[in-house]
């Protein structure tokens, strides 16, 4: 960060807040950032609007079905965001292979609805509904039940109840989650990039990466300057969210959880909840698994069209997209590896620090994860474009996204261990000391074996948020390390719908099963390092 703040304000030496504020207010720059500021604000709202219900309805009522209900939610938050714009682009549009199936596609030459700002705003809500969600259900499960039987013994309704006491208690929450949303917006890559670059509707991450790929690293201090726009956007939201935080929770006392008795409307809620979830989710991954079924756009599908030729191209014969699933693969799985054994003495460590440092520490964690990945791409060129003493330069090579992943997914992979350090007792590794154990020797026979389960979550996790990226490597692939997103995104880019569909369903499939196998494996973890539990 601090190498990027030296190229926005002094990329010749000295600083020089002219050139910056010039490069700032140029006619392009500044459209896009309000357009950035528009649909990240309107995408939060529309995330308020999907996720704030669902964690009402989940976290305080009767209604059957909850717990699928509230892994469904979280899904998108798991599936890259591209693959979420793509499935959404399959849905819509005269090529649409699901709307011709049920003759509903419209006419040929019509424009595609999902394209452009309103459309990058609805799947700003989609994307970031689960972010809302979690924040949301968080502080819904701490209210305790007194206070709703409190109110239903004075006399008022359970709708009375909700809007003058729950969410009066969660006006800190509501405040963070939207923050959060919003943050997300600000950052977002692959949804612009589908959805807005088509149609020339760029915000600040897809102007960047519109002129990078343009002109190539001759435009970095321009790209520093915008990237340190974004990350004060970013960073803002966070401070934002972190302020409403601060109190939230010492507010409630403890109890049992506050509940609601739908009564004769729980079926009724469950029946709208499940179309929201078919109409958000379903509906989508219908359209693309129907796109990656037929042999081309256009072509209706049948019994007769109906192939796998599409899949088998993309995962066996074609070389790119092959080795993508290669570069993927070893990238999300060395990060994962390493990040899971190195976080373990990194928690032991801060455990021994004061609730300052620890909170300091945590802060410089979490900043490569806070800021957007474009921001963080541009830092890892900046950092690493010119030689190092021994390695030499690492620009265009695999190594800058492995280490770029691993900055960027720290915090994932520590947040877990750190948990489960805090919940082993003193008295064993005093005992161990006591018995003449050193401390290599504690930390495998006792520590490890503790906190591994919280480690192997927190891997499976770096791993799948890394499997599909595609905002850090967008700036950072080069010919030979094409990574999954990139592939799937310059596929749809040249037309090629059908195997970029392919793609995107066979890494739903792989996202979906490390969600099961770690929801199998919940009960060996720590509460709350599963968002859906």
């Amino acid at each position: 960060m601090g190498r990027l703040l030296v190229a926005a304000l002094a990329p010749g030496g000295e600083i020089d807040l002219t050139a910056f504020w010039e490069r700032l207010t140029k006619t392009a720059t500044q459209r896009a950032l309000w357009r950035t500021l528009d649909t990240a604000f309107f995408g939060a709202v529309a995330a308020m609007v999907i996720g704030a219900p669902f964690a009402i309805a989940i976290a305080l009522t009767d209604m059957p079905g909850r717990k699928i209900l509230g892994f469904l939610l979280l899904l998108p938050l798991m599936i890259a965001p591209q693959v979420t714009a793509l499935s959404w682009l399959h849905l819509f549009g005269p090529s649409s292979t699901l709307l011709g199936m049920l003759g509903l596609a419209p006419a040929p030459g019509t424009p595609n609805p999902i394209l452009g700002r309103n459309g990058i705003i609805l799947l700003y809500g989609v994307q970031h509904a689960p972010i809302v969600f979690v924040t949301l259900r968080a502080g819904l499960s701490r209210i305790p039940g007194d206070l709703v039987e409190a109110g239903r013994a004075s006399g008022a309704t359970q709708l009375r109840v909700l809007l003058t006491i729950v969410l009066p208690l969660m006006r800190p929450y509501l405040l963070a989650a939207a923050a959060l949303a919003f943050v997300s917006g600000v950052g977002n890559f692959g949804i612009p990039a589908l959805l807005g670059m088509p149609v020339n509707y760029l915000t600040l991450p897809t102007l960047i990466y519109q002129q990078m790929a343009s002109f190539g690293p001759g435009v970095l201090p321009q790209m520093a300057s915008l990237s340190v726009l974004i990350a004060a956007l970013a960073l803002a939201g966070v401070a934002l969210q972190t302020l409403a935080s601060r109190h939230r929770a010492a507010r409630y006392a403890g109890g049992k959880p506050a509940r609601f008795a739908l009564g004769h409307w729980r079926i009724a809620t469950a029946v709208i909840a499940w179309l929201v979830i078919a109409s958000i989710l379903v509906l989508p991954m219908l359209a693309l698994i129907t796109t990656a079924l037929v042999p081309a756009f256009g072509v209706p599908l049948t019994a007769e069209t109906a192939t796998l030729a599409n899949f088998a191209e993309v995962l066996t014969r074609q070389a790119s997209t092959m080795r993508a699933f290669r570069n993927s693969i070893l990238l999300s799985g060395a990060a994962a590896l390493l990040l899971a054994l190195g976080v373990i003495p990194v928690a032991l460590v801060m455990e021994r620090f004061s609730r300052r440092k620890q909170r300091l520490l945590q802060g410089a964690i979490d900043l490569p994860y806070a800021v957007p990945g474009i921001v963080l791409a541009i830092a890892c060129i900046l950092l690493f474009l010119r030689p190092l003493p021994l390695i030499g330069s690492l620009y265009a090579t695999a190594a800058i996204i492995l280490i770029a992943y691993l900055m960027r997914f720290f915090t994932l992979a520590l947040k877990p261990v750190t948990t489960a350090v805090a919940q082993i007792p003193a008295d064993l590794t005093e005992a161990a000391a006591s018995a003449g154990a050193g401390s290599l020797r504690r930390l495998i026979t006792i520590v490890v074996p503790l906190v591994a389960p919280a480690a192997v979550a927190g891997a499976l996790l770096v791993f799948m948020s890394a499997f599909n990226e595609l905002t850090v490597s967008a700036l950072l692939w080069s010919s030979g390390n094409e990574t999954l997103g990139v592939v799937l995104f310059s596929l749809e880019e040249a037309g090629l719908g059908t195997h970029a569909a392919a793609i995107a369903v066979a890494s739903i499939v792989m996202v979906v099963a490390m969600l099961v196998a770690l929801d199998r494996f919940a009960k060996r973890l720590p509460a709350g390092v599963l968002p859906w539990r």
